[in-house]
């Protein structure tokens, strides 16, 4: 069996399943899939400038890779509906936010770009929805309307 995650809105109970692009981004693949060793459930919100794409912070517990380690891979500013992208923003990278982020992106729907407040972001994609897509994105069209929700994301049994 191919190793591949899934992502589930844990109160709607909707999951989805994700194949990963192993051959086009191995080594964030692999960082990812060594981070999912246990399943994490952590906050989705909507993005902002980007379109139709829920964010996920990957947590301190399974930031277990150093990020600045992972080449450029696979990367593109215009997503397909079901990719998944992997982006690290170091602290102080933008003058206008100087956290930290370890983000995790699903783009739902097309129009999707990566583009942030200084403009375009290329970012490497690791993997896309295969299975459960539309489900999924229904709830991500829900969080613009009422915020917050959790997802759980892991590795498929």
């Amino acid at each position: 069996m191919d190793r591949e995650l899934t992502l589930k809105f844990v109160e709607a109970n909707v999951e989805g399943r994700i194949k990963l692009y192993w051959e086009n981004a191995p080594r964030t693949c692999e960082a990812i899939w060594n981070a999912l060793e246990t399943p994490i459930r952590v906050p989705a919100s909507h993005a902002i400038f980007s379109g139709p794409e829920i964010m996920m912070g990957l947590p301190e517990e399974a930031r277990n890779f150093d990020p600045t380690a992972l080449p450029p891979e696979n990367q593109t500013v215009l997503p397909e509906p079901g990719e998944l992208l992997w982006f690290y923003q170091p602290k102080n990278f933008f003058k206008i936010d100087p956290d930290e982020f370890w983000e995790i992106g699903m783009f739902y729907g097309v129009g999707g770009r990566t583009f942030g407040p200084t403009g375009w972001i290329p970012c490497t994609y690791f993997g896309r929805m295969v299975e459960g897509l539309d489900e999924i994105a229904e709830q991500c069209r829900l969080i613009r309307r009422e915020g917050i929700k959790t997802v759980e994301l892991g590795r498929r049994a």
